[in-house]
């Protein structure tokens, strides 16, 4: 098994958000928002009003456009670390016409502001792999799900050796440029495996089996807060 190489955790430079906008995530962020609803519709639920979403880790907000698109009744609080990357978020929100469902916010992931059970739904794509000790963004936003809530994370594992890692580099960014290639190696390289996820777990009472591999190079945390 590779090593764990850690990567900044945040990219903060505007030529790292300009290159991560620009690539052609569309087809990976459509799964996640179809495996999304689905794991939501899935279950009976009561809210007052519009679903509160939290999406940790937002970037340039493509997820969050994604999903309402699709005509769910919510409002989203998009968080990122990376004024970069919320500068890019609040123009690609306004773009799409969800200013006013939408909330681009700075936000530290590892200590949130919000109180306790605010949201229904907390999600996140591939914002583990940045974090050094993952812990405590899994524990907070374990925190800020209300009873009988939602929380939906997917993000990279790190591949068992680096002729994987090559071959996942060259299948899914070979069209990209060498800085977009280097970003996604990176990531790769700073991930972590199925079984390291399931230990950050345990402490908060998450059953391991709720993550899951879920492609070649994902892993799929589906779990609902226990009322």
């Amino acid at each position: 098994m590779l090593p764990r190489t850690l990567e900044p955790e945040v990219m903060d430079t505007a030529d790292d958000a300009a290159d991560y906008d620009a690539m052609d995530h569309s087809q990976v962020n459509r799964a996640f928002v179809d495996d999304l609803l689905a794991a939501w519709n899935a279950r009976p639920h009561e809210t007052d009003g519009p679903v509160r979403i939290f999406d940790a880790g937002t970037g340039t907000a493509r997820i969050p456009i994604e999903l309402l698109s699709r005509e769910i009744a919510a409002h989203v609080v998009a968080a990122d670390a990376a004024a970069s990357m919320l500068e890019l978020a609040r123009r690609n929100v306004e773009r799409a016409g969800f200013a006013d469902r939408i909330e681009p916010v700075l936000r530290d992931c590892k200590a949130l502001p919000e109180t306790d059970g605010w949201f229904d739904i907390v999600m996140s794509n591939s914002i583990v792999h940045h974090i050094p000790e993952p812990a405590a963004v899994l524990a907070e936003c374990w925190r800020v799900l209300r009873p009988g809530g939602l929380l939906f994370i997917r993000d990279l594992f790190r591949p068992e050796d680096v002729a994987t890692l090559n071959r996942l580099v060259q299948q899914y960014a070979g069209d990209a440029n060498a800085h977009q290639q280097q970003l996604f190696r990176k990531s790769l390289h700073a991930a972590l495996t199925v079984d390291e996820v399931r230990d950050l777990l345990r402490p908060l009472h998450i059953p391991g089996d709720a993550v899951q591999a879920t492609s070649d190079r994902h892993w799929t945390l589906v779990a609902w807060k226990p009322t």
